[in-house]
């Protein structure tokens, strides 16, 4: 588990194939900040851009790891499968405080940015989600954007999608690599939670409706 705040910044600096077909997946090779890997062990979590991944090997020495990561991660995730910055935060412990808001590290849907740029001080990203997860998000609910818990500050159905309006303070922009999006980039979305648990006991399971 994860809360969505973003504990550092790492670059994917490598990606090497595993195979030589579309079946195969790729192992990452992640540049991460100094120190960050000081506490980390082989197998444990780490959210990558909002995808929870497993440490295959690393280096504290040279702050480098990786991960493998399969075809089907691959096709349903974005920004996992190219060299550039990438959003980390390791997985949750029991005493640590829950900044953000319970995130599983599963991706949901991939958005495309609609719109980003500066509004006074601080910024707007407008996100056009698939209509599917439309029924999960709502007015100053939380949306995960590339593994970063954040508020919707707008919302509209539309007829090719959902668009999401959220608000970046500069802390966010410089924190994480939200600030390296642009209109047209694809990004990871996990709806929260405890809105898919709603949804489930509201429609009622199969069995209820015999």
């Amino acid at each position: 588990m994860f809360t969505g705040i973003i504990t550092g910044v790492g670059r994917i600096v490598a990606v090497q194939p595993l195979g030589s077909s579309s079946q195969h997946g790729k192992r990452l090779s992640v540049e991460a900040p100094a120190g960050y890997l000081d506490d980390v062990g082989l197998g444990d979590s780490i959210a990558l851009n909002g995808a929870c991944m497993t440490v295959t090997s690393f280096d504290p020495a040279a702050g480098r790891f990786t991960i493998d990561i399969s075809a089907e991660s691959l096709d349903k995730t974005a920004g996992l499968d190219r060299e550039g910055p990438i959003n980390m935060e390791k997985a949750l412990r029991a005493h640590d405080r829950l900044g953000g808001h319970i995130v599983s590290g599963h991706v949901d849907g991939i958005g495309s940015v609609a719109r980003f740029e500066q509004v006074g001080e601080s910024w707007e990203l407008c996100i056009l989600a698939p209509g599917a997860l439309g029924k999960y998000l709502a007015y100053k609910g939380s949306i995960t954007v590339n593994g970063v818990s954040l508020t919707v500050n707008r919302i509209a159905d539309l007829t090719d999608g959902c668009e999401v309006s959220i608000n970046l303070i500069p802390h966010t922009v410089e924190n994480t690599a939200l600030g390296s999006l642009q209109a047209g980039s694809k990004v990871n979305l996990e709806i929260d939670l405890i809105a898919r648990y709603v949804e489930r006991m509201l429609s009622g399971s199969a069995a209820e409706k015999v």
